[in-house]
């Protein structure tokens, strides 16, 4: 399994993503996080970042809305509940790490 964490510079929520990221891979030392800083639209594009910070798991990102294009724009998750927040949780990363991506 081959994850990418995808950020603009400075992003504030891609150490939340991060460190949750940190909690469903304790353990599991095979998976290896690999992160890219986009620095500009073409970039976003290239890569399929839905705004930051964006994960890809195995090259597809599980939270995107296929109607939202790829931007540099500040991205926000709807997580159970209706709650939003800038990183999905330990909750929702877990069930995409499980879920097999086509």
């Amino acid at each position: 399994m081959e994850l990418t964490v995808l950020s603009v510079p400075d992003c504030p929520n891609a150490a939340v993503l991060d460190e949750r990221l940190a909690i469903v891979l304790a353990g599991r030392p095979e998976i290896v996080v690999t992160r890219r800083v986009i620095d500009d639209e073409e970039q976003a594009v290239r890569y399929g970042m839905h705004g930051s910070p964006t994960l890809l798991v195995d090259g597809a990102d599980p939270f995107a809305d296929p109607r939202v294009p790829a931007s540099m724009s500040c991205r926000l998750y709807r997580g159970t509940g209706g709650r939003v927040d800038g990183a999905p949780s330990v909750i929702e990363l877990r069930r995409a790490l499980e879920t097999p991506t086509s």
